[in-house]
């Protein structure tokens, strides 16, 4: 029962991702813009994961950040479940940190896994590009290109650095929300049911 539990989640991802793609590749994705707390999308995106998997250094004292929360959940999700994913020993759990930055505030996810080439950074959010030797069964390779296309289209930027002393830090920059109120833009809350 446990395995066809697992087998149709990961079905669903995959549908997810799909739809998510072919929505970021047709320029129909409206992000509903607003104030939206880096602290409660993070906690959003750890259910499910082991609870020794990832280490939060989330502030509460940061501005928040202008975005969709929906779509922000489903990027940072994306990006730690494949850090956690690629992460060789469980015993170091993958990193994730804000920190304010002037006029934005940056979400890093940082993992001790064997790093990308700097040809394979360039190519990680393509659609479909799985570097290395990912085993089978672990995703078709969509999971960066959706978070990156979410990302850019809340205005905000997703990139890559190397780890000091080994691994890859995916950095989150994002514009910090007016302190004197945020007016929601229009669009569409893209997010999708559940989401």
């Amino acid at each position: 029962m446990e395995t066809v539990e697992e087998s149709a989640d990961r079905l669903n991802r995959l549908i997810d991702n799909l739809l998510d793609m072919s929505r970021v590749q047709t320029d129909s994705v409206r992000p509903k813009i607003r104030a939206v707390g880096l602290e409660e999308v993070v906690s959003a995106t750890l259910i499910g994961l082991p609870h020794d998997a990832v280490r939060v250094d989330v502030p509460d004292c940061l501005p928040r950040v202008r975005a969709d929360a929906g779509l922000l959940e489903r990027a940072v999700a994306n990006v730690v479940s494949n850090a956690v994913r690629h992460n060789p020993d469980p015993r170091i759990p993958v990193l994730v940190a804000a920190s304010a930055h002037g006029g934005s505030v940056q979400l890093r996810v940082v993992d001790r896994g064997p790093g990308v080439s700097d040809e394979g950074k360039q190519r990680m959010f393509e659609a479909f590009q799985r570097l290395g030797d990912a085993p089978q069964g672990t995703g078709v390779g969509l999971g960066l290109a959706v978070a990156r296309g979410f990302v850019e289209a809340m205005h905000g930027a997703l990139s890559p650095e190397d780890t000091p002393g080994g691994g890859l830090t995916m950095v989150f920059d994002l514009r910090a929300a007016d302190t004197d109120g945020e007016r929601e833009e229009e669009g569409e809350a893209d997010a999708g049911p559940g989401r």
